[in-house]
């Protein structure tokens, strides 16, 4: 009897293939992955590793084809950053391709935080965002928008820990020449870390926001 109990019990342990969860959400890297170790391409696993490295708190989405040159592939959805001493948040950003990620949690930090705290005396507490991911075409074009493969992002504006908020339409040309030389400055540092950086400056359709995408050139405006 003693001997079938021992054989009915291997039988159950051979059938089971469930990989233990971490339990412990808090810490930076992946949290709910949804793609198995197995199914993720070299480069994609890479780019996963990175992104951890910078101390963000993010979740790997499926890869997703919508037609019409629309995808979502080796994107993560961010959901927080990491400053110099805290985290800060993102607001209304959804799939973000995981080599901008990266890109993109370095310059939050490096570029937007350590200009907050220098020339505004206070941490960065959230970036406000008008979305990433969208299938659709550049303004006015036939050409398919970087956002079609959420390889862009939109910024709206900046939450300082002290409550202010420093937004593009109002602080762009603000007569608080603080939080303008702010932006400016950030929008700066933007164009050195992204291939295509586009403000207020470029024209009316990017008054209220800065929009940063990848690419291998430098077009910034």
């Amino acid at each position: 009897m003693r001997l079938f109990l021992w054989f009915l019990a291997i039988i159950a342990l051979g059938g089971c293939s469930a990989v233990p969860q971490s339990r412990e959400p808090d810490r930076p890297g992946a949290r709910g992955a949804s793609n198995s170790a197995a199914s993720i391409r070299p480069e994609a696993a890479q780019c996963l590793t990175e992104l951890a490295r910078t101390g963000s708190r993010y979740s790997p989405l499926p890869d997703r084809y919508e037609g019409a040159g629309c995808q979502i592939s080796n994107s993560v959805r961010l959901d927080r950053l990491q400053g110099d001493e805290d985290g800060f948040a993102l607001s209304n950003l959804g799939p973000v391709a995981c080599p901008l990620a990266s890109t993109f949690a370095g310059w939050a930090r490096f570029g937007v935080d350590r200009a907050a705290r220098q020339m505004l005396g206070s941490p960065l507490e959230r970036i406000e965002t008008m979305g990433s991911y969208s299938c659709r075409n550049v303004a006015g074009t036939a050409r398919l928008s970087a956002h079609a493969r959420a390889e862009a992002i939109d910024i709206g504006a900046f939450v300082l820990a002290d409550g202010r908020r420093i937004s593009v339409i109002d602080g762009w040309s603000s007569r608080d020449r603080d939080e303008q030389a702010f932006l400016r400055v950030i929008h700066r540092s933007a164009c050195k870390r992204f291939g295509t950086v586009l403000g207020p400056d470029y024209n009316a359709a990017h008054r209220d926001h800065l929009h940063v995408e990848l690419g291998s050139g430098s077009f910034c405006r």
